[in-house]
Parts: C-alpha cells; sequence; structure tokens
C-alpha cells in the first residue's frame, strides 16, 4: 500500500474576483490595478490575522490559517474594506471579492496546500455573492458567536467532485457591529506551560500513531473500485482528461475550452510511459454531472483529470486538478494564468505538472518534441481550433464549415503543419465517405488540394499527417506504403486510437484481416465509447465468421443509422448464415441510404460490382466473399460494366483495380478531345463522365 501523505486540520480562505472575464474586457489595464491594489490588501489583512497566503493563481487567494476564528474574521475585514473603497466607482467597474471559508484537513507541500478541504473552500467561493462570505458548516459551528456575525443558512449544496453535500451559510456583519482587532485573539492566547506542552505533545503522537494505524478518515472523493472497472488497469499510469468547462459563459468559445483539453490529451498521448483514453470517449461526459468513480470505472483508468478555460480577449486562464480515482484524492490542483499568446506555455505546464505527478520518465525523443513548436501564432492556432472542432463533428455540413478556418490557419502561419494535415483529411476523407457533392467540392479538385497539403504537413510531420498519407495510398492502391504510414502515426502517439485504426483498415483491406482484428481491439481499449464497429465487423466478415459479424454489424448500423457500408456488410453477413428475410431488409436500407447521396442516386440505381468496389480491396478474394452472401439475395453481378479509358471503349471489370485509375483514364479520355475538366458522376469509381 502507497503510504499517505500526511494531513492538518486547518482553517481556509479562498477568494476569486466577481465577473473578472467582463472587467478585464471592458478595461484590462484598469481592472489590473485595481486588482493588484485589492490584492495587496487581501494579503495585508490575511498576515494581521495570522494567516499565510499559500498561492495567487491571478484574480484568486489562496490563505490558511490555524485558528478558524482568525480566517473568518479576516474575511469579514475584507469585505468590509473593499466596500468602502468600491464605494465611490460606478457599479460597472466595482472590483468585488467573493470568499470561501471552509475547515478541513489539507496536504501541505512545498510550500502549497491541496485536498478536500481546499476542494470545498472555492466551491463555497463559488456559491457567495459578490462581496459577501459562504461558509461551511463546520466552521459555523466552530465559531459558533464569538464573532459579531449573521447567518443565512442556504441548504444542503451538491458541489462539483464532492461526493457528499455540504451545509453552507451566507455570513454577513451585523449592522453598525465592530469586529475585533488581530490583537484581541493574540491576547486571548495564555503562554502554554512547559509540562503541559510536553504533555500534550506525547498525547498528540499517540492520538496521530492511533489515527494513522486505523485511517479513519474517508476521502469526500468516493474512490473507485478496481474490481468494478470495465477494463484491467494497465501496467502504466492510466489517464482519463475530461472535457475542460467553458468558463466564459459564452458558447461561442466552447471551441477554444474543447481546444485546450483536445491539445492536451493530444500531447499526454504522445508519452509512451502514460495510457490515455481517447478524446471520443472522455467528450461522452461533455455537460453531464459525473462522479470521478464512474469515470474512472467505466473507461478503466486510475487518475482524471479535470479543468475549466476561461478567455476574457487575449486573456487565458487554465484551472485544473489531478484525481487519483481508487483513493479519491486530489494530487494537486492548479491555475495557469498567461495571454493568448503564451497559451502553449500554458498548455505545457499543465503536461509537465502531471508528468511529474505520475513520475512518468520521458524518452529523449518524447522531450524533444515537447520542446518543438507547431506554431508561433496565436491567431493561426485559434483559427486551427475553430477548424479542428468542425472537421470533429465528421458531417458534410462541418466539413463545409472547417475548411475556412483551417485556410486561414494557414494563410496565418503558411508552415503551420497540424493545420495543412487537418485540411488535407477534410478533403480524402469527403472523398472516401462520398460527400464530394455534399461539401461542394468537385472530384477533380477533392485529392489533388488533399494531396498538396499533405506534401506540406509532412515537412514536419504529426500522426494525423501519417493517418491521412495512409488513406491516400490506400487509394491509390499502394498497400504496403498505407501500413507503412499507419505505423509511423502510431509510433508517434502510441495512444492515438485513429493510428490504430488507419492501421486495421490498411491491413483489412489488404487481406490481413486476422491482423486488422488486434489493432482495432487496441483502439477500442484506447476509446472504450467510440467500440470502431464497422471495422470490427468487416475483420470478422472475412475471417469468415458470420454470426459475429451480424452481431457488431447490427450495434454498428444502431450507433450510425446513416453508414450504408454497415448495411452492405450486415446483408452479405446474413447471406451466408441462410438468413434471407433479414438479408433483405438490411439491403433495402441499405439501397434507401445510397439513394439519399447524390453522388450514388443517379449513378447506381441497381446493385452492380461498383459498390463493392468502394471498399477499395487490394485482393478479388474479399470482393468475392461480399459478393457471395449478397448473390444468394438474388443479385448478380452483370458479366460487364461500362468503364471510362483513353481509348473510350469498353472493358471488364478487371481491367482497372483502383479508383484513381479509373479516374486518370476518364481524364485522359477528356484531354484527348481537348476538353479542360471531367465531371464525375460521383467521387468514387463511378464510370460515367462528361467533359467538358
Amino acid at each position: 500500500m502507497e503510504e499517505r501523505l500526511p494531513r492538518k486540520l486547518a482553517a481556509i480562505l479562498y477568494t476569486d474576483v466577481a465577473g473578472y472575464s467582463r472587467l478585464t474586457g471592458e478595461d484590462e489595464d484598469a481592472t489590473h490595478r485595481r486588482l493588484s491594489e485589492y490584492l495587496d490588501l487581501i494579503s495585508a489583512t490575511v498576515e494581521q490575522y495570522h494567516g499565510r497566503v499559500m498561492h495567487y493563481a491571478g484574480d484568486a487567494v489562496l490563505a490558511m490559517f490555524d485558528a478558524v476564528v482568525d480566517a473568518l474574521c479576516c474575511a469579514a475585514v475584507v469585505q468590509r474594506d473593499l466596500i468602502s473603497r468600491n464605494e465611490n466607482l460606478p457599479d460597472e467597474r466595482k472590483v468585488q471579492f467573493r470568499i470561501g471559508v471552509n475547515m478541513g484537513d489539507v496536504i501541505e507541500d512545498r510550500d502549497d496546500i491541496y485536498g478536500d478541504g481546499v476542494n470545498v473552500a472555492a466551491r463555497l467561493e463559488s456559491l457567495g455573492k459578490p462581496g459577501g462570505i459562504c461558509i461551511s458548516d463546520s466552521v459555523h459551528t466552530a465559531v459558533g458567536n464569538k464573532l459579531p456575525l449573521e447567518y443565512e443558512f442556504i441548504g444542503e449544496q451538491q458541489v462539483k467532485n464532492i461526493a457528499k453535500p455540504v451545509k453552507a451559510y451566507h455570513a454577513r456583519l451585523k449592522p453598525g457591529a465592530e469586529l475585533p482587532s488581530p490583537t484581541a485573539f493574540s491576547k486571548r492566547r495564555q503562554p502554554i506551560r512547559p509540562y503541559i506542552l510536553a504533555a500534550t505533545t506525547i498525547a498528540l503522537v499517540i492520538a496521530g500513531g492511533i489515527l494513522i494505524w486505523f485511517q479513519p478518515w474517508q476521502p469526500k472523493e468516493e474512490p473507485a473500485s478496481i474490481e468494478q472497472m470495465a477494463f484491467p488497469l494497465p501496467d502504466k499510469p492510466s489517464l482519463a482528461v475530461l472535457p475542460f468547462t467553458n468558463m466564459t459563459g459564452d458558447p461561442e468559445q466552447e471551441y477554444f475550452s474543447d481546444g485546450i483539453t483536445d491539445d492536451l490529451i493530444t500531447d499526454l498521448s504522445k508519452i509512451s510511459g502514460l495510457f490515455v483514453i481517447a478524446r471520443n470517449s472522455t467528450f461522452a461526459y461533455k455537460g453531464i454531472p459525473v462522479k470521478v468513480r464512474q469515470v474512472a470505472e467505466e473507461l478503466g483508468v486510475r487518475y482524471v483529470l479535470e479543468g475549466s478555460v476561461r478567455r476574457a480577449g487575449e486573456t487565458v486562464r487554465i484551472n485544473v486538478q489531478l484525481i487519483d480515482a481508487t483513493t479519491g484524492g486530489h494530487l494537486w490542483a492548479e491555475r495557469y494564468d498567461g495571454s493568448l499568446t503564451n497559451v502553449f506555455a500554458l498548455q505545457d505546464k499543465v503536461t509537465q505538472k502531471i508528468v511529474i505527478a505520475l513520475a512518468v520518465n520521458l524518452t529523449a525523443d518524447e522531450k524533444t518534441r515537447r520542446t518543438n513548436k507547431e506554431t508561433d501564432s496565436p491567431a493561426a492556432y485559434d483559427a486551427f481550433l475553430e477548424g479542428w472542432t468542425r472537421y470533429r463533428l465528421f458531417t458534410p455540413d462541418d466539413f463545409v464549415k472547417a475548411i475556412p478556418h483551417l485556410e486561414r490557419a494557414i494563410e496565418l502561419d503558411p508552415n503551420y503543419s497540424r493545420a495543412h494535415a487537418a485540411l488535407a483529411a477534410v478533403y480524402v476523407e469527403a472523398w472516401y465517405n462520398l460527400w464530394v457533392r455534399m461539401v461542394r467540392m468537385s472530384a477533380r479538385r477533392g485529392l489533388p488540394t488533399a494531396k498538396r497539403h499533405l506534401k506540406a504537413a509532412m515537412q514536419n510531420p504529426t500522426p494525423l499527417a501519417h493517418q491521412v498519407a495512409s488513406l491516400m495510398s490506400i487509394i491509390e492502391g499502394h498497400y504496403d506504403e498505407a501500413i507503412a504510414e499507419a505505423e509511423r502515426a502510431v509510433a508517434l502517439d502510441p495512444n492515438d486510437p485513429s493510428g490504430y485504426v488507419a492501421m486495421a483498415r490498411a491491413l483489412l483491406l489488404a487481406g490481413r484481416s486476422a491482423e486488422s482484428l488486434e489493432f482495432i481491439n487496441k483502439a477500442a481499449r484506447l476509446d472504450p465509447r467510440s467500440d470502431f464497429l464497422y471495422w470490427l465487423g468487416a475483420a470478422q466478415f472475412h475471417l469468415e465468421r458470420y454470426d459475429e459479424a451480424a452481431a457488431t454489424m447490427i450495434r454498428a448500423t444502431e450507433h450510425n443509422p446513416g453508414d450504408l457500408r454497415s448495411f452492405l456488410y450486415l446483408a452479405a453477413a446474413y447471406g451466408h448464415l441462410e438468413r434471407q428475410q433479414d438479408a433483405k431488409s438490411a439491403f433495402e436500407t441499405f439501397k434507401e441510404l445510397r439513394a439519399r447521396i447524390p453522388s450514388l442516386a443517379s449513378s447506381w440505381p441497381t446493385y452492380t460490382s461498383e459498390q463493392l468496389n468502394l471498399l477499395l480491396f487490394k485482393r478479388q478474394a474479399e470482393t468475392e466473399r461480399l459478393h457471395k452472401g449478397l448473390s444468394k439475395l438474388g443479385y448478380e453481378l452483370p458479366p460487364e460494366v461500362v468503364e471510362a479509358s483513353p481509348e473510350g471503349i469498353t472493358f471488364k471489370k478487371s481491367t482497372f483495380t483502383t479508383a484513381a485509375q479509373v479516374y486518370d483514364a476518364a481524364a485522359e479520355y477528356c484531354r484527348k478531345r481537348e476538353k479542360t475538366s471531367i465531371l464525375m458522376n460521383a467521387s468514387f469509381p463511378v464510370y460515367e463522365f462528361i467533359c467538358r
């Protein structure tokens, strides 16, 4: 068992400015000057009442006191003095603080304090009124009637990350009452005689030993049960990063807090000594009140990181805390303040703190990569985040909205590798998913544009660039290179499930289904909420495990009812299982979905071999396995299909093996007729085209 860190009972005062983002947005310089003046006042008052400021975080102050009456009296004096200083200011320019006071256990380490005692104080502060004080029941009980304050019970409050409700009170100075001076408290402290001190010390040592032995305290955060976890814990520190809360109150800034979370996950996932759950799974909890225990047990991790982002103009605050879910203990909590120009440094501080807290050793390559910035332009980074958020939604409409943001990022920083890779991903995924017309892109433009941006991305390759290169290689029929590119993606980011999916796809389409299944399972462990059901079902199908494939594809169609490929596989699996009625039902749904895609509706009114070539298999065996299952529905492939060629004649299906070859042949056919462009009826190998 790990040794428990020493704790002490203390009174904690936590204070923060109400409406800080609004104030800085209206007049940043004046707000900062007034804030600095007020922080000096708070610090001096804390010292007068025998307290100690533990740290500052922008507009927030954390202080610790040995006596709870000192802490509460200090809070009341601070609010009284600040009200006096704000008296002659217009309401919109008043800098008002909320204060929370709690009494509880804290961990004191390296001149700072941590633990639930601190977290409750911070939560109480958020429940307070501007210019007011909010206290816990423990403070209310301890102080009693020692101070001329009046209290308003506001009930049991369910606060974030604290398992049990917290009884809270608003505290205010009685009208006309005077607060005792700091010396009044010090006079009441009588000198302790040596023999009493010795006896007390011995008693405390004995009591402390009993406490350490029996550990009767319980962490406020309910511990996760390792036995109840959905997956075994990895043999390295395992971490889930929950989506950071957008504290601006502006939904239009949601992309920024999501982007900060996303980048933090990306940075951490590149560290081989960590096991990091993917974004898709942790973002399933976005906007949902959830306990740390639940997250840890559902995702199979020991540590959970959560936080918030507040952005006001060019000012950025990142608030984070790391929790050991198996004990319920908070390892650390910190705030990082800066401007948009040094947001990368703020992110790096958070990553570095996690690495230190979890005692992870970085390799030489990882240390080097951490020092490499993707861009020096905050504006380019901001534009990238907006485009990347749209791309992540993965719909044709969002692809359309992503493009101008990503183009703007590249305009601001032409060497922004990840922006180039993301733009390449938009174009190649639109091509691969039959969305060319829906994203208002011509088939002729799509792949060349993707290639151009991919070439730029490869000047400083990211995992995403290698994933895009893998798919591009598949489209061009270079399967060995597709596998090699996927390997490079996995090597650069061993915790990114997208790299494993790229590898699984390349192996499956190359005819290596058993190996593909291994990488699908790795991706699913890193991203438990995604499952990658289509690729899992396809691998099971080509391993001729048709019962499993049908069951998986049913789940895939429930998860994504618009995925026509899943219905095609489901129909073929049912065909092999001789379940005619189920097969026909699945195939009818496939045809209905196909009719909704503009590029397919007119070109493929009936079932033909082109539909199977959507999947871009290297070997004929995979196509035949699908055809055999579908043929039991009564559908047969026509003996010949019309295909474009430089000579303009009809060839059998075997003439072309990749979509790119069909397109090149059609383009050459038009060129010889002195036409400047080609209009394809679809983005995949559809063999009707118009020269113009």
